[in-house]
């Protein structure tokens, strides 16, 4: 399973990246940074009755579909992607920082949130203690916990440590079995995803969404991830009380991202109305 592949690689990396004295470089820099912007608060106080707040996806590549433009072979600017998603209504940003399945790095992370300064999540596989400490110090305002990828006791202590951090957490479920993990063993999780892609096939279903959904207490944060397209998408999303939507791939492949996220959003549709 991809998965696997992905989360073997990634505990090589973080081995190789550990070093005698690489945690004290990054308290040292977190110690210079601004505190993280809620994103949690963000997202519950922006989105509308006609759209779930947008996080909008910054992403060069994937292990399904490779780059996602073929101009990225060239050219990748993702403080240029970003401010288009500000400009057209994201209300948060999210930014791919693994390097050998997805093409992206801290350096795009920091370069984002520096220069356009919008909640920003760190979207990456999270195996270790000083991937938290990276993503503070580039800049995250949230990172991902995926349920499928972890243990219990490493996803407790992991949300505990983003706590430590002043950080938000995302959590990523699949189905019922995680979701149920996580609504008994994080008790104080707000911010809770379900990823529409199933880990094995990569296809992806919107109606896993809606059944989940109704199973998560309204005093969370309800954010649907991947395989959403098109505006129908997005209504269905409304009717199930889906607070927020994480989009990156539809918005980064489209010829025209302002006006594929107005179609979204259903901004152009209040235009048409007058």
């Amino acid at each position: 399973m991809i998965l696997d592949r992905i989360l073997e690689h990634k505990k090589a990396e973080v081995r190789h990246k550990l070093s005698r004295g690489y945690l004290a470089e990054l308290k040292a820099k977190i110690a210079d940074r601004p505190a993280p912007v809620p994103f949690a608060v963000t997202l519950d106080a922006t989105r509308s009755p006609v759209a779930p707040a947008l996080i909008a996806e910054v992403k060069k590549a994937s292990p399904s579909l490779g780059l996602l433009k073929e101009e990225f072979k060239d050219r990748f600017e993702p403080v240029t992607i970003a401010e288009q998603y500000r400009e057209h209504g994201a209300s948060c940003l999210s930014v791919l920082t693994d390097e050998m399945f997805f093409q992206g790095s801290l350096e795009h992370l920091q370069a984002v949130k520096d220069k356009v300064g919008i909640p920003t999540l760190r979207k990456d596989f999270m195996v270790h203690d000083v991937q938290f400490y990276e993503a503070r110090a580039h800049g995250a305002d949230c990172v991902l916990l995926i349920v499928a990828a972890l243990e219990r006791r490493q996803l407790i202590d992991f949300f505990a440590l983003t706590k430590e951090l002043s950080l938000d957490v995302l959590i990523e479920t699949h189905h019922e079995r995680e979701l149920d993990t996580v609504l008994d063993w994080l008790p104080d999780a707000q911010l809770i995803g379900i990823n529409n892609r199933d880990l094995k096939t990569f296809s992806t279903d919107v109606n896993l969404t809606l059944r989940l959904a109704t199973r998560i207490p309204s005093d969370k944060l309800i954010v649907s991830e991947s395989g959403l397209h098109r505006r129908d998408d997005v209504k269905r999303l409304l009717e199930a009380n889906v607070h927020a939507m994480l989009i990156g791939e539809s918005l980064i492949r489209a010829d025209d991202i302002g006006a594929k996220m107005r179609e979204l959003l259903g901004t152009g549709e209040r235009t048409e109305r007058g």
